[in-house]
């Protein structure tokens, strides 16, 4: 699965206790506030699972559950590139609670997460070696001030040619899993567990946009980011120990 998260939670506070003691919710009751976070959209029952399967599911499919002073949603769709960007209709959802907002993505080393306390927004970071920062706002959590102060640069992999110094003062999906432990008490990797995150069940559901436009964006997006992308590159590492470009033909 790799560092991927894509979750949305609404608590009365610290949702790590709703988490350590999650039982089974509803379905039916579970299935309305899906209903609620995508109005309009079809919603169809799939698979159940757990947070540490799913939380970061396919494409079209949300994983939710409701809990003892807490809902938490994982859905890529909910979570944002700039969080301070979430939609209306979902603060009003969150009115009055914590709103909690993680997503990392191991491919692009992306992470972001973003608090929400009563409607305000307390702090929000979205980050990307390629992309920059592209949102910071609010003071940063006692857990980022370490990153920040520069004690965990990213140590350059030795032998690629022509590789700069890392863009950042740190690796964001290192941040992100702390942030996640500090957020959720679990992380994917690299922390101790105070949350199991293969005990929090979760109800399954496939939740697509009628019109298809939805639909077609994405596939719109997924094709100009191929495009972007280019022919693959191979590399090997010489005797020289630098690691060089080779063709087929070389392999």
């Amino acid at each position: 699965m790799g560092a991927k998260t894509a979750l949305l939670a609404f608590a009365d506070g610290d949702i790590r206790p709703a988490l350590l003691g999650a039982t089974r919710s509803q379905r039916d009751e579970t299935e309305m506030l899906v209903r609620r976070i995508h109005p309009g959209y079809r919603v169809e029952p799939v698979e159940d699972g757990t947070l540490w399967d799913y939380v970061y599911p396919p494409d079209d499919i949300t994983y939710a559950t409701k809990l003892a002073g807490a809902e938490v949603f994982c859905d890529r769709r909910l979570v944002l590139d700039r969080p301070s960007e979430l939609p209306e209709h979902l603060r009003a959802v969150g009115a009055g609670r914590r709103i909690i907002m993680h997503g990392m993505h191991s491919v692009s080393d992306w992470c972001c997460f973003a608090v929400w306390e009563d409607g305000e927004l307390i702090r929000s970071l979205s980050l990307s070696p390629n992309g920059g920062i592209a949102e910071n706002i609010g003071e940063p959590y006692e857990f980022e001030l370490p990153y920040w102060a520069g004690e965990y640069p990213v140590v350059p992999v030795s032998g690629w040619p022509d590789r700069g110094p890392y863009p950042l003062p740190f690796h964001p999906l290192e941040l992100g899993d702390e942030a996640l432990c500090a957020l959720f008490g679990f992380a994917v990797e690299g922390h101790p567990d105070e949350i199991d995150p293969e005990g929090v069940h979760l109800h399954g559901f496939r939740v697509t946009d009628p019109s298809g436009e939805e639909q077609a964006a994405r596939e719109a997006a997924y094709a100009a980011v191929l495009q972007r992308m280019g022919k693959p590159r191979r590399f090997r590492r010489g005797s020289d120990g630098v690691m060089h470009e080779v063709d087929s033909d070389d392999l």
